[in-house]
């Protein structure tokens, strides 16, 4: 099966090469690279790689507008959706294929940062994704590009595009949690602390839950 990894960036000169560089080496299809207005040089990096599989766009800002636009792009059977900050592991095909390519779904994660609260979160990012099929985007998600098309896609938002789709996708079979592990920078807690941020993800998700739109969303983050 053909499978195409999407990386959505704003931003992300220092991770994008190594980014999409996991993506080649577990033998990507194609990577597509989906820019919302970066100005830190993220989209000339991507431009300047010699792989010819990678693809390049300019897209409105907003993950969720990035990922479908990028999805509209690209022309794999199944299609991997990577943030920036993330890689892959080696054999993150392999294990698609040893799972006899699952509808969707995504992978554990190891947080690059040492202390037993990493690891908490990441035994809790895998029970939510393998308990309540809800899973984030930086567990990779994967998903056939017929059930991606049948659940909608992604929303055009700027947050909560990938609870969203999880939501339509576990309407037609539950998720598959493979064993990555995808490696996850581990900036954004150490920046607000592991804590605040777990209880800032808490608070959006109740939020979400009680109707809030992700315009909404977005402002109590951006707080």
């Amino acid at each position: 099966m053909k499978v195409s990894v999407i990386v959505p960036t704003w931003n992300e000169a220092s991770n994008i090469e190594a980014c999409v560089d996991s993506a080649l080496q577990c033998g990507a299809a194609e990577v597509v690279v989906s820019d919302g207005g970066s100005s830190d040089g993220t989209l000339e990096i991507a431009e300047s790689l010699s792989d010819r599989r990678v693809r390049c766009l300019r897209a409105p800002s907003g993950r969720g507008v990035q990922l479908r636009a990028a999805a509209e792009m690209a022309t794999g059977e199944m299609l991997l959706f990577l943030h920036a900050d993330n890689r892959l592991p080696g054999d993150a095909l392999e294990q698609l294929r040893q799972a006899d390519w699952p509808v969707w779904g995504g992978f554990r994660q190891h947080i690059d940062a040492n202390g037993w609260r990493y690891r908490w979160l990441e035994w809790g990012n895998a029970w939510r994704a393998r308990v309540r099929s809800n899973v984030f985007g930086d567990q990779a998600i994967f998903v056939q590009r017929d059930a991606y098309d049948r659940a909608g896609g992604f929303a055009a938002v700027s947050l909560m595009e990938d609870v969203m789709l999880s939501a339509e996708l576990r309407k037609i079979t539950p998720a598959s949690l493979l064993p990555g592990p995808v490696r996850v920078d581990a900036r954004r807690w150490q920046q607000r602390g592991v804590l605040r941020q777990t209880l800032l993800n808490w608070r959006i998700q109740h939020a979400f839950a009680k109707g809030a739109s992700p315009e909404e969303l977005r402002q109590i983050y951006d707080r």
